[in-house]
């Protein structure tokens, strides 16, 4: 079975390109646009890994990280933090606050395929 990706991003030509690619790496990808309802969304999808923008409608990427490490059942779940916001505060808090990786747009396909598939092996499968 696929491993499967949540996208939690707002922007369309984001979710249309990443979606695209890791579709075609073999990724099955769920996207979710609104910050203030991801984590009913993760919940509910319970996926492999999440690729969390920052700057989301209704809540922040980094509240939404904040609230997955605070939940035992989502705080072991792969994260890659994907973002405009570049700056080093941006970064050195998504690693305070647990995210796996942190990347910023714009993005080479090829540097969010390699960095999916390196947090997937590394994660464990659900039993």
């Amino acid at each position: 079975m696929a491993r499967r990706v949540l996208l939690i991003e707002d922007e369309p030509n984001i979710i249309e390109a990443i979606s695209f690619i890791l579709t075609r790496d073999g990724f099955t990808v769920h996207t979710h646009e609104v910050g203030e309802t991801a984590m009913a969304k993760v919940r509910a999808q319970r996926p492999d890994m999440i690729i969390l923008d920052v700057m989301l409608p209704g809540r922040s990427g980094f509240d939404i990280l904040r609230d997955l490490r605070a939940d035992p059942d989502t705080a072991g779940l792969p994260v890659m933090m994907l973002t405009a916001r570049g700056q080093a505060r941006d970064r050195a808090l998504a690693q305070e606050l647990g995210a796996d990786v942190f990347m910023t747009k714009p993005f080479s396909n090829a540097a969010i395929c390699a960095e999916v598939r390196r947090l997937l092996a590394e994660a464990p499968r659900d039993a």
